[in-house]
């Protein structure tokens, strides 16, 4: 079977809290592999998966203490409040070689795009970062990661982007997926995804052998 891609997305609707006990098997799995894991959400967000990775049974407050999990609604890759491309791809680049030096394996990053993009809600620069990202994973085979998509809280053009940038899909906690729909940077405009109207025909699309 073909590798799966290390830069992964997952798209959903619905309450963003159904995503947490998925998000928090692959947290466990990343820190028993010797991972720096990184979860960027928002507040209460962050509060839903500290609570769901304790009942996993990690021991949340030891792991932050030493240094192995990062929980964070900070907004510090905003620039002005405004979403930097530039700016988050430097930080997480400098994220990976810090978990290198501090010993670990690499970093695993999962983030919520509609948090990341911070209140202005600016998803021109989308295209821009998602490509930054893939240059960024081919560049640090050490760096692993997964988008969060909230279709309820993003424009359809977002989703295409999504579709168009990761090359696999998580469905759920124990699938995932070569995305079909992936295309190679600077190919976008010659290929638009068809999404069908209800994203759960979409998704069975993914779940079928």
């Amino acid at each position: 079977m073909p590798e799966i891609p290390r830069h992964q997305c997952v798209v959903y609707h619905g309450s963003p809290s159904v995503q947490l006990p998925g998000i928090a098997k692959f947290i466990y799995a990343k820190l028993e592999e010797n991972y720096r894991c990184v979860y960027f959400n928002s507040p209460a967000m962050v509060a839903g998966i500290r609570s769901y990775l304790a009942a996993a049974g990690i021991d949340v407050a030891g792991e932050v203490k030493k240094g192995s999990l990062l929980l964070s609604s900070e907004e510090s890759h905003l620039s002005d409040g405004k979403f930097d491309p530039s700016r988050m791809l430097d930080d997480l680049a400098d994220a990976v070689l810090q978990a290198l030096s501090d010993g670990y394996t690499g970093l695993y990053a999962t983030g919520d795009m509609t948090w990341e993009f911070g209140n202005e809600q600016n998803f021109s620069r989308l295209l821009e970062y998602e490509r930054g990202l893939e240059a960024l994973f081919r560049r640090m085979p050490m760096l692993t990661g997964l988008c969060q998509y909230h279709t309820d809280t993003l424009p359809p053009d977002a989703l295409q982007t999504a579709l168009l940038t990761h090359g696999s899909i998580c469905v759920n906690d124990t699938l995932r997926r070569l995305n079909p729909y992936y295309t190679p940077a600077g190919k976008e405009r010659s290929r638009q995804v068809a999404l069908p109207a209800d994203l759960g025909e979409l998704l069975e699309r993914f779940r079928q052998p």
